[in-house]
């Protein structure tokens, strides 16, 4: 059974175009709250059922013969959710493969911020949300993590990048926006510590609740840079025709290795229902072909695992 299939040709288009608008000036919100999504048609060949990975599964899905997973909005190029709610990208692509795999329903909802997604875990509202979520030890005692993709944090910038920001040390004194509760808004306050123990003035750090809203701050200056996941700002900046740029590449910028993936509520079976999953996407191919889809080969991994995460 396949995970929910709504979004049609025009609806895809209706996806892009959110981002577009944001990405142009007008204010959109693209992940309403609460809504339910479906997923586009993935373009990997189907997964056959495995009938030991469902019976693995915690009675409730079973019985409910559905997965509820939560997502926090738009995270590009792994997560799209287009205007009326439907999600596309490479999350949504893996989530058709392991809804064929497990033979349930996956019900998508997206919630205002990771702070909301972990939250609604903790109360049993959501089973998972299959991320990429950045896995880090102090995560881990809020969640499990399947990991799936290594991540680096850089910075977007307007062409030209007028703030002249190299990396994490160079922002003393400038406008950076962040996504609300997430490692790089921990980092970046940090370093905003630093810069005023080292008698250089405080980063003024903007945290938003969605990655469109805090790109949209730097085109329109009321931020310097937005520092995030490269991988997502990598498609800003491919959107932005030519408004935008990459900065700070090729630096650790305050992480070491970001593994990022799946979360679970700590001490759910889903962990190894999913990791097992994983591991059969990885074998069969269709793992590297949906990453090589939306240009994430320098993201993959070689093999999926549980809490990766050190820092």
């Amino acid at each position: 059974m396949k995970t929910v299939n709504m979004m049609t040709s025009s609806k895809l288009g209706a996806a892009a175009a959110v981002i577009a608008l944001a990405l142009t000036g007008c204010a959109v919100d693209a992940s309403p709250a609460g809504s339910t999504t479906g997923t586009a048609a993935s373009s990997a060949a189907p997964q056959a059922f495995s009938q030991e990975l469902h019976d693995a599964l915690p009675d409730k899905i079973k019985t409910a013969k559905k997965i509820v997973a939560v997502n926090n909005g738009s995270f590009p190029p792994y997560t799209i959710v287009g205007a009326n709610g439907e999600m596309d990208g490479a999350t949504a692509d893996i989530s058709n493969a392991m809804g064929e795999l497990l033979g349930v329903e996956i019900e998508h909802v997206t919630v205002d911020g990771l702070a909301s997604v972990l939250g609604g875990m903790a109360a049993n509202r959501y089973d998972v949300d299959l991320g990429p979520v950045g896995d880090f030890k102090e995560r881990q005692k809020q969640g499990t993590f399947v990991d799936w993709v290594q991540e680096f944090v850089v910075f977007a910038v307007r062409k030209g990048n007028p703030a002249g920001i190299s990396n994490l040390e160079s922002t003393c004194g400038k406008k950076v926006s962040v996504m609300a509760s997430g490692s790089a808004e921990k980092v970046i306050k940090a370093q905003s510590e630093k810069c005023t123990a080292a008698g250089n003035p405080a980063i003024d750090v903007q945290s938003y609740k969605d990655q469109p809203t805090a790109i949209l701050s730097v085109q329109s200056s009321r931020a310097d840079a937005f520092f995030s996941s490269q991988a997502p700002l990598t498609y800003f900046v491919e959107q932005s025709n030519g408004a935008l740029e990459l900065t700070g590449t090729g630096e650790k910028n305050g992480f070491d290795d970001l593994f990022q993936g799946a979360v679970v509520p700590v001490d759910s079976p889903m962990a190894d229902v999913l990791l097992k999953a994983f591991n059969i996407l990885y074998e069969n191919g269709t793992y590297e072909k949906i990453m090589k889809d939306h240009k994430l080969d320098g993201n993959m991994i070689d093999e999926p695992g549980l809490n990766l995460g050190v820092s």
